[in-house]
């Protein structure tokens, strides 16, 4: 895998120290940078030094830089230079880099603030052409005086939590099973398999990378390797440790503050939910102890124990923001948004989409259906907002006259309750690109603030059933190609649009993007849970859909323990008492309203 070494007979070096902008290299770089003004130039010095033994091309994917980062790169006319069209964070930017990496056999993904030591390319490739089942490598990462820094860990696990929150960085050299982070100096000095690195320096097979995919844009920055790795280790695939390739890391230059910090305890949370979700809660209250312990001592550790005590905070921490950008003069995708009587809560979703929207990024269309009051002139209140009223209160109308209205493909159909990030919309419109995907839609997190213990159980027990997360519909947003749309048509009536359209797709034609999530909030009390879940229950059996059985198994499965077991009763109750309602006719539309009060 590795190139001649361009040294001529008398030793000098002869090969152009330049990058490939097009056709086959061995390595694409991917480099994600936000104000890396002061540490840019010297990677790309040191990248230019690697060329002499392998042929490389770069890839820096910017996000929203407000310094002089541009300006240095556009001394690199060699450089692939990427806008991400906002402050996206480093998995959805390196998802961007991706995408424009061509023809190359690995993939290097680089923070902006890493020299690559003379030769360290060549010795990571070695390393992984030594064995097939090698997916990833990475450096020994070094200070900028040449220290090594401690950058292996441990897979997360509940007893390594418990001794690293107890005791730190005392007896260091404790063994594997007690501590999430390599510190003995000797297993630093051989190469070996490992669970995960830090996402300072990585080496991906190409195949590797395809078959894992896009990294998880839900962790805005950090986890994400750690995620990465995971998902290659599902796969079978081995991650390794390189003593022979040597980076050195400015450390601190790459950001630091109390908020990224308790990002950090909190993403670490998000990963073992998104993992572990059985011990996750456990794993949560251990690492809250953690933080309490040396909270006296440390601002960033005082903040972490408040943000991981208060989940309603998390929504505050550092997260993707994204403008976008026109192109080719139009906007990048069409939102349909139907609202009958949305006044509590169009504004807070609109709020959401407010950047792009008022750019002329995305062409938002809020349909108005029977309103009778000030939603309409709400929503016209926001930029680039296009509001339409019709006077029946009929959702699937609305939908219909929003397609009329909508300029661009594809299309999103939005609730008008949900919160619908735009840093979600780069992620989704490249799903809806890929062959053969019609339809999708991003992630979902239920917002339980204020909730009594009854429905938080409830929806404990729905986010543990996988099957209830792989459709198009309960998550009040799906996205349609204008292929797809063809194939579904005009909207019928039915109670369930979001079923409707599920049916009309093979599991295979749908996409599921590793996007941030929408926010769905859920009912405050019991009766307007039943209340939906009843409206919810008649959607599916209009269509002929009843999924209660496999569910059912489905969650039994989950059971493993006193909680798990108490959320699903709960489940069962209150999915038990639906079914019955919904038997009956209801001349209203069931609306949950103690979530709109907030």
């Amino acid at each position: 895998m590795t190139g001649g070494t361009g040294i001529d007979a008398g030793g000098a070096d002869s090969t152009p120290r330049t990058f490939q902008g097009s056709g086959h290299v061995e390595v694409a770089v991917v480099v994600v940078t936000y104000n890396s003004g002061g540490e840019i130039a010297d990677l790309i010095s040191s990248l230019r030094d690697q060329t002499r033994a392998n042929s490389l091309r770069v890839v820096v994917v910017d996000n929203a830089s407000c310094d002089d980062t541009l300006a240095q790169l556009a001394e690199h006319p060699d450089v692939v230079v990427v806008n991400a069209g906002g402050n996206v964070g480093y998995a959805a930017g390196i998802n961007v880099g991706l995408q424009h990496v061509g023809d190359a056999a690995t993939v290097l993904v680089l923070n902006p603030d890493i020299r690559v030591e003379l030769g360290a390319i060549a010795a990571l490739l070695r390393r992984l052409a030594a064995d097939k089942a090698i997916g990833i490598v990475v450096p020994l990462v070094t200070d900028e005086l040449g220290q090594r820094s401690e950058t292996i860990f441990n897979e997360p696990g509940l007893l390594r939590a418990t001794f690293d929150a107890v005791l730190g960085s005392v007896w260091r050299s404790r063994p594997a099973l007690l501590s999430e982070w390599v510190r003995q100096p000797s297993a630093y000095t051989v190469a070996r398999p490992i669970d995960w690195a830090t996402g300072a320096a990585f080496l991906i097979d190409r195949e590797t990378s395809d078959a894992i995919g896009e990294w998880d844009e839900r962790f805005f920055l950090y986890s994400e390797e750690t995620d990465f790795c995971r998902r290659a280790r599902t796969l079978g695939k081995a991650i390794w440790f390189e003593p022979a390739a040597v980076v050195r890391h400015a450390q601190g230059k790459s950001g630091a503050s109390p908020r990224l910090d308790a990002l950090l305890g909190v993403n670490r949370i998000k990963y073992m939910r998104k993992h572990s979700p059985r011990t996750a809660g456990l794993y949560r209250c251990i690492a809250l102890g953690g933080a309490l312990l040396r909270a006296r001592r440390s601002e960033s550790q005082r903040l972490t124990a408040r943000f991981l005590s208060d989940e309603s905070l998390w929504p505050t921490l550092p997260h993707g923001e994204w403008t976008g950008a026109v192109q080719n003069g139009a906007p990048v995708a069409s939102i349909v948004i139907p609202a009958h009587n949305e006044s509590a809560v169009i504004s807070r979703t609109l709020e959401c989409l407010a950047s792009p929207s008022s750019a002329g990024v995305i062409d938002v269309v809020v349909a108005c259906n029977g309103c009778t009051d000030d939603t309409a002139a709400r929503a016209s209140a926001f930029g680039g907002v296009r509001v339409i009223e019709r006077p029946e209160p009929s959702k699937v109308e609305a939908l219909n006259a929003g397609d009329e209205a909508a300029r661009v493909w594809p299309r999103i159909y939005l609730d008008a309750d949900i919160d619908f990030p735009a840093s979600a919309i780069p992620g989704l419109l490249r799903a809806l690109a890929s062959p053969g995907i019609l339809a999708g839609r991003p992630p979902f997190e239920y917002e339980t603030t204020g909730a009594t213990a009854w429905v938080r159980a409830y929806f404990r027990a729905r986010m543990r059933v996988p099957s209830l997360s792989q459709s198009l519909w309960g998550a009040g947003v799906y996205a349609l190609s204008e292929t797809g749309h063809a194939r579904v048509g005009n909207f019928p009536e039915v109670i369930a649009d979001d079923v409707y359209v599920d049916l009309k797709f093979t599991k295979s034609e749908k996409a599921f993007p590793l996007t941030p999530p929408v926010r769905v909030r859920t009912p405050r009390r019991a009766s307007d849970l039943i209340r939906i879940l009843t409206r919810a229950r008649r959607g599916p059996a209009e269509q002929g859909l009843d999924t209660g059985s496999s569910t059912l198994r489905a969650l039994i499965a989950t059971v493993r323990g006193p909680q798990s077991l108490w959320d699903a009763t709960v489940y069962v109750a209150f999915t038990v008492v639906a079914r019955r309602r919904a038997r009956r006719r209801s001349a209203t539309w069931e609306r949950d309203r103690s979530s709109r009060a907030i």
